[in-house]
């Protein structure tokens, strides 16, 4: 059974060039996903909220295996991010952050098997279970880049790609920041941590 897997099959969303902003165009995707807000670090909530999305995700894997004979590797956590002041990304305030986390499904899976994956996610009892949703949206025209160390040292890149790489190209906000977690950070040295830092534009209408 060949496995299908997100990143191998998507490099442009996935590996864009370390430190370096490039534009691309990302498609309609389909996530579970469960909002929340505060600091992600310290919040009970967003742990929570990672172990259940991950409980769902293996559970739609195994029926995707079972049901259709078909296979994948679970997609990486990512995280959608917004404040009231974007300021709060580059200064690092992160009590003020508002997330989505989420994981991405693959399109073959219905919106039934989702919901079996959820079901399954809640009969152990997560103490987020109950909290996954299926989101489905698309970001279209965006700029990425990809950062390389620990999460607490994205500022500087952002704060680029807010005063210098959006105004010099005439583009402005489209969405909330997005970044996608390509390592297990409990497993990884944060020197060595690999973060798709994306970004929702628009052009500047005249």
């Amino acid at each position: 059974m060949a496995k299908t897997d997100f990143k191998t099959d998507r490099k442009d969303l996935y590996a864009p060039p370390p430190g370096r902003f490039v534009e691309v165009t990302v498609p309609t995707m389909t996530f579970v996903a469960i909002d929340g807000h505060g600091d992600p670090n310290t919040s009970d909530d967003y742990r929570h909220a990672v172990e259940a999305l991950f409980a769902v995700s293996f559970a739609a894997k195994f029926i995707s295996k079972r049901e259709l004979n078909r296979d994948y590797v679970v997609g990486p956590l990512e995280g959608l991010w917004s404040a009231t002041d974007p300021a709060a990304f580059v200064l690092r305030e992160k009590s003020k952050w508002s997330w989505t986390v989420m994981i991405r499904q693959p399109d073959w899976l219905s919106p039934t098997m989702i919901d079996q994956a959820c079901h399954s996610a809640e009969k152990k009892r997560l103490a987020a279970a109950q909290l996954v949703r299926s989101l489905t949206f698309e970001e279209g025209r965006s700029v990425q880049t990809l950062h390389v160390g620990s999460y607490d040292e994205e500022g500087p890149l952002l704060d680029q790609l807010h005063r210098t790489y959006l105004p010099a190209h005439k583009l402005m906000f489209n969405g909330r920041h997005h970044e996608v977690y390509l390592n297990d950070r409990r497993k990884t040295d944060p020197a060595k941590l690999k973060t798709v830092l994306r970004q929702p534009v628009v052009v500047i209408p005249t």
